[in-house]
């Protein structure tokens, strides 16, 4: 089997013959433990492809599901329709920049699921828009489905980051996050599932204050092992290989992150 790294679609994964750390438990029990979640990790840690699992089982995939925790445990029967942000796929210039990227997304949201955009676009007004754009789609996903809608945002903050050395720019970046973060919360009989990923602690970054429901879950010792390998899971999965290894050196060179639970690499 392949190493998967930098492997971040699911579905690649699962159907390219590569290895895989069941994470798929953690989708049940988020979703059967709330609505509104925060989770900070640093980078290659695993959360875009978490994210990209939550997707999938969203969507009712369960072709891709075979074999793993989830497989049983999901009403497979039921599909929702997924927006999935990802701000990790691109560096930001300035906060107009910012706005033409947010738009350009929602757009293909609309395409993706044929919605008609009947919102006029007025360019001296881009933050208004994007905040109109965000609230109809949900609603018009909600309406013609039939069903609650999941947000995914991926990477939240990276915006603000690319930026941070410019203080004035970072700042104008933040508002436009914030007032776009902000429809999530009025919204709430609209959406089935939200869960934002970033590096840095929301807390940190004035970006949710509207948004007071997110369950910040970076510390917390029941989802500690979320993203990331365990031990156990590294000599579980890749036990092959791990054949003829010093595995002393390996533990020396990569162990030692824990997030209230068990130590991994």
């Amino acid at each position: 089997m392949k190493l998967p790294i930098g492997i971040q679609s699911f579905e690649v994964i699962r159907t390219g013959n590569y290895y895989y750390v069941d994470k798929t438990k953690f989708v049940w029990k988020l979703v059967n433990d709330g609505k509104y979640y925060f989770l900070s990790r640093p980078r290659r840690f695993g959360k875009s492809l978490f994210i990209d699992t939550l997707k999938q089982a969203f969507l009712g995939r369960k072709e891709l599901f075979r074999g793993l925790y989830l497989e049983d445990r999901w009403d497979w029967e039921k599909k929702y329709p997924v927006i999935h942000i990802d701000f990790g796929g691109g560096l930001v210039k300035d906060s107009n920049d910012l706005e033409e990227w947010i738009k350009e997304i929602l757009i293909s949201n609309y395409k993706e699921y044929q919605i008609e955009q009947d919102i006029e676009i007025d360019i001296n007004k881009k933050e208004k828009d994007i905040r109109l754009l965000f609230k109809n789609l949900i609603i018009k996903l909600y309406k013609n489905s039939n069903s609650e809608v999941v947000v995914l945002i991926d990477e939240y903050d990276k915006p603000i980051l690319d930026r941070i050395e410019d203080k004035e720019e970072a700042i104008k970046i933040r508002e436009v996050l914030k007032n776009f973060y902000s429809v999530l919360k009025p919204l709430d009989r609209y959406l089935k599932f939200v869960i934002l990923t970033g590096v840095s602690k929301f807390s940190k970054v004035s970006l949710f204050s509207g948004l007071n429901q997110l369950r910040d879950i970076t510390l917390s010792e029941e989802y500690a092992t979320i993203c990331g390998y365990t031990q156990e899971e590294l000599e579980e999965v890749f036990k092959e290989e791990l054949r003829g290894e010093d595995r002393e050196e390996i533990r020396r060179w990569y162990n030692g992150y824990s997030w209230l639970g068990d130590s991994g690499i």
